[in-house]
């Protein structure tokens, strides 16, 4: 996955300049990998708090301890509206640039509908679906925790891209806990993608299917996506879902 280690401008100002990657470049690596990896685009200070406001909880409008549900081992909550700036300002700012990719994406499989060029439009498709609970969550995991594969749906109205920000620095945080990608291609075996994240670093990844080129066309394959067994220490974790839940 060399391709796809790549930073975003240094002189980030602001949403729209914060999430001024190299989409061409971001494109591609989804295509190929099934994963875009962007260094450092939260600072530390950011992820600190963030991570923070886990013991919160007004922020939240509900928490999920995963053992309870069969999920894995560790807990996560899901932030209420409304949320806060910077996990606004995320999901905002990172779902045009998507959106293209989505609706390529969609025509490439023979998929509907096709997806607004802003966020606030495709929201408000799901809250007239009754899809009005928010999604964007934060995750905690301490020792011995995992999260199996999965998939983020919650409703009729799915966005098919979504995002996970480490805020926890591998090696003095936490060992273990590595963000894994399986990928089910059609009668063949599954493929595994592992994403060396550092804090404050974005991974861009399918919620479900993803297109891919075949030597007869394109065809569908299924993704999950989840996290290893965390050895020590504690991690937290920032998921961007851009699609509301019933």
């Amino acid at each position: 996955m060399m391709g796809a280690l790549f930073a975003p401008p240094l002189a980030a100002a602001g949403a729209g300049a914060r999430v001024a990657f190299d989409w061409p470049r971001v494109a591609a690596d989804l295509d190929e990998f099934g994963c875009a990896l962007v260094r450092g685009v939260l600072s530390p200070a950011e992820c600190a708090g963030l991570a923070a406001g886990y013991r919160q909880p007004e922020r939240f409008r509900s928490r999920v301890v995963m053992q309870r549900h069969g999920f894995g081992k560790g807990e996560y909550q899901y932030y209420r509206y409304p949320l806060p700036d910077l996990v606004a300002q995320l999901r905002g700012s990172m779902y045009p640039p998507l959106a293209s990719i989505a609706n390529r994406w969609y025509a490439a499989m023979g998929l509907e509908p096709r997806f607004p060029p802003q966020h606030a439009d495709f929201i408000a498709r799901c809250h007239a679906a009754g899809q009005a609970r928010p999604t964007p969550l934060l995750l905690q995991y301490g020792v011995g925790d995992y999260n199996c594969l999965h998939q983020d749906l919650y409703g009729e109205h799915v966005f098919p891209l979504q995002a996970a920000f480490l805020l926890s620095q591998p090696g003095s945080d936490f060992e273990g806990g590595e963000f894994v990608l399986t990928e089910q291609r059609p009668r063949m075996q599954s493929r595994v993608e592992v994403v060396p994240l550092l804090q404050g670093d974005c991974v861009i990844f399918p919620v479900f299917h993803r297109p891919v080129a075949g030597t007869r066309g394109t065809y569908r394959v299924t993704m999950r996506h989840g996290v290893s067994r965390l050895r020590a220490g504690h991690r937290h974790t920032l998921g961007i879902i851009f699609h509301d839940a019933e």
